[in-house]
């Protein structure tokens, strides 16, 4: 099905193979009649060539990226915005796209989330913006159908900006990385290493975007593979995909873990952006006649089969023929290993119940948002249910398209009628299923989604409130074979189905008569629209020459995601109010942590009132004296005091930069990793002023001990990558040796600064 190379390859015209195992340069010759350096093919592929035009630096091993145009939703803008603003910000020096398509549903908080959407609006009038209104689109569709273009940068604050099946490199980071864009300054990394997806054959009738994408997730998630290195589409299978369908494989190329993706562009891309009245977007792409790649994945796309991927991550995947024919056995596997990723005594996890007459029945469908939600997934699924009914028992299924002009789209061929027809129910653009904020299902319920992840508490029920259900991800296909099946899980190539593939229609009208364009068009007479729960961020601290740090929460789960260290759902109402939100931090992986890191904050907070931290927080007496016994020097009122939690490979998931900014506003100073799952995890860290420290065996300290770390701003501007730190147990000093990684210039200076706001105001 998916074959992972060893080494690099050389990719000749397009379509050799020549993998680079010692005989790559006699291949090369006799092929094409001549050798080329692994250096200079490494600069004919498509991502070096994007990257190149759009690096700032001077050098291409270190990269100074500025974009062609941003994104953002309602749950990241206003924080965006205000930290801009913060830092100066005067107009928006290049298209910014400000959708409301995650806090849509305006009940959580009372009038906080309109609140928000007022609040953009004021900000695209007098910065010069783009604002969508809620309902109209789901961020990344209104990315692809208005703003990508091929050879084209896109930065979004949301983890899925992936635009690569249009020829347009695009990536998601937490909302500082934007804020730098804003107020012109560079996206700065290393430059990335490029695996080639080698795509060949064409995907059975049935096979969907999510199957194949599945496939690739689980080939390559847990072995890190594409681990921050950017996915190039190449080979002959792309001319067997509709455009539609390579965006739904491309959206779901961010929980590999990658940093970008990139796709050939033709023909049928060429149409595409014709039927979007974008014809100037579009060039060919395509690699160079001889490229070289850091890896290969190899995909047969006519040997995809229907996936599953079970609770609780999108890697975790099954054929359904497999799973339907070892169901038993598979679903204890699953609940075993739910079991311990959930952690929690007081639930009983369980899916061996929902099996009945020997199949596996599910309470719930939804196809939706940016993977699910595009025209032609819709179309397929109509065609599967048209003449049928989902019956009026436990299983339902809602369907969502992912803008209004694809819903309109949809209305005029009248797919939306067949759909609406069996029972299932028909929404407007929304992404709340694909995080807990729509479509919650009963307590115990299984739910299948073509959606983005299947993260615990993505579907929205609360663990800590006694509460469990779970998502399976399955394509859109499936998923209609399913509801009609009455919520038997059933792959769609069990069908015999005619997939009718009627022509996409777009009009625009739809948006130019909702939509505010504003860029170029900056007023600053606007007065902004500030709602009740915007506020400002509160004031933080420099680094000091000493840190002082409690373990206040020690996760040992293989990875733990953005929504584990700060949940989505309802509590995304409170994005634009941080103290508000920080009272949600680690709520559903660790409910002590808040308590914990506020009781330790008192003595930071004592500190910088001049007072003594020592009488604000009395277990501080006895660390302190343990401190002075081997640093006579030591002034507990010179030294930073904050939280810090452990984890092993934290930060899997969404961009959300809360996830660190929760800790920050709590008073953490760090965290302590074997590894971090992405980069834009890492990077919200410092631009929060956070120390990402790494510590890669088993960790001596545990839960509630304090950790030491003395002259670490001289450590940080000395730029050491060893750090000196100490465990204080038992009345004594115990030494260990944290690292750092690297880190640029910028990011050092934002961490001695205290964070990103503190760097740009100075």
């Amino acid at each position: 099905m998916i074959k992972l190379y060893d080494n690099g390859v050389y990719i000749a015209d397009g379509k050799t193979i020549i993998e680079d195992n010692g005989n790559a340069e006699k291949e090369l010759m006799a092929l094409k009649g001549k050798s080329i350096s692994k250096a200079e093919a490494s600069e004919n592929t498509m991502a070096y060539g994007i990257l190149n035009k759009h690096n700032t630096s001077g050098t291409m091993d270190k990269l100074k990226i500025r974009f062609d145009a941003m994104a953002s939703h309602d749950i990241t803008y206003v924080g965006i915005i205000q930290t801009a603003r913060a830092s100066g910000l005067e107009k928006f020096p290049m298209p910014y796209v400000l959708t409301n398509c995650h806090n849509s549903l305006c009940a959580v908080g009372g009038t906080i989330n309109e609140d928000d959407h007022l609040f953009g609006l004021s900000c695209a009038k007098k910065y010069g913006g783009i604002y969508v209104p809620a309902h109209q689109a789901v961020i990344h569709q209104y990315m692809r159908e208005m703003m990508s273009g091929v050879g084209k940068m896109i930065l979004g604050s949301d983890s899925h900006t992936r635009y690569g099946a249009l020829g347009t490199m695009a990536m998601g980071e937490g909302g500082p990385e934007l804020v730098k864009q804003l107020l012109n300054k560079t996206y700065d990394i290393d430059r990335p290493q490029v695996i080639a997806v080698y795509l060949t054959g064409k995907p059975e009738d049935g096979v969907g975007p999510q199957d194949v994408a599945l496939a690739i997730i689980g080939a390559v998630f847990n072995n890190g593979y594409v681990k921050n290195k950017v996915m190039e589409f190449v080979g002959d299978g792309i001319s067997n995909l509709s455009v539609d369908y390579r965006n739904g494989i491309d959206v779901m190329t961010t929980e590999t873990t990658c940093l970008s993706s990139v796709w050939r562009t033709d023909s049928k891309v060429k149409e595409w952006y014709d039927i979007h009245g974008r014809s100037e977007a579009y060039k060919e792409q395509n690699p160079g006649e001889i490229a070289y790649y850091d890896g290969l994945i190899y995909v047969d796309l006519s040997t995809i089969k229907p996936m599953i991927a079970m609770p609780f991550h999108p890697s975790n995947i099954y054929t359904i023929e497999d799973l339907n024919a070892n169901l038993m056995d598979i679903l204890d596997e699953v609940e075993k290993s739910g079991a311990k990723q959930l952690d929690n005594d007081t639930i009983k996890f369980s899916l061996k119940e929902k099996v009945k007459n020997g199949k596996l029945t599910v309470e719930q469908g939804v196809i939706a948002g940016c993977a699910g939600g595009t025209y032609e997934n819709i179309c397929d699924a109509a065609d599967i249910i048209k003449g049928n009914s989902i019956g009026a028992g436990e299983f339902a299924l809602s369907v969502y398209p992912s803008s209004q002009p694809v819903f309109l789209s949809l209305v005029e061929n009248g797919k939306i009628a067949d759909v609406m027809m069996s029972g299932a129910t028909v929404r407007s653009a929304f992404c709340g299923p694909c995080f807990g904020a729509g479509d919650v299902p009963a307590n115990n319920c299984l739910s299948i989604r073509h959606s983005t992840r299947n993260f615990p508490n993505r579907e929205g029920s609360k663990i800590t409130s006694g509460q469990i259900a779970s998502v399976a991800l399955m394509d859109a296909r499936s998923i209609a074979a399913t509801a009609i099946n009455k919520g038997v899980i059933t792959a769609a190539t069990d069908l015999d189905v005619n997939y009718t593939k009627p022509k996409y229609f777009f009009n625009g009208d739809v948006y130019k008569n909702r939509c505010y364009d504003g860029y170029g068009k900056a007023d600053p007479s606007v007065e902004l629209r500030f709602g009740p729960n915007i506020t400002d961020w509160p004031a933080m601290s420099h680094l000091t020459d000493d840190i002082l740090l409690k373990v206040v929460s020690v996760i040992k789960d293989p990875v733990t995601t953005t929504d584990e260290l700060i949940p989505s759902g309802e509590t995304s109402s409170y994005r634009s109010n941080p103290l508000k939100l920080a009272e949600f931090a680690l709520s559903r992986k660790d409910p002590a942590y808040v308590g914990k890191a506020k009781e330790v904050q008192t003595a930071e907070k004592a500190r910088l009132d001049g007072k003594n931290p020592v009488e604000a927080y009395g277990e501080l007496e006895s660390v302190v004296g343990a401190i002075k016994a081997e640093f006579a020097d030591f002034d507990i009122n010179k030294t930073g005091i904050g939280s810090t939690i452990y984890a092993v490979k934290p930060g899997d998931g969404s961009a959300r930069e809360q996830a660190a900014s929760c800790q920050k506003v709590l008073g953490g100073w760090a965290n302590i990793a074997k590894e971090y799952a992405t980069k834009r995890y890492r990077s919200n860290l410092i631009n929060w002023g956070m120390l990402p420290f790494i510590f890669e065996d088993e960790i001596p300290f545990e839960k509630d001990d304090y950790i030491f770390v003395p002259e670490i701003r001289k450590a940080i501007e000395d730029k050491k990558s060893g750090i000196p730190a100490y465990i204080v147990k038992g009345g004594r000093l115990v030494p260990f040796t944290l690292k750092m990684g690297d880190i640029t210039d910028d990011e050092r200076k934002i961490i001695l600064a205290g964070c990103l706001i503190n760097f740009y105001a100075e």
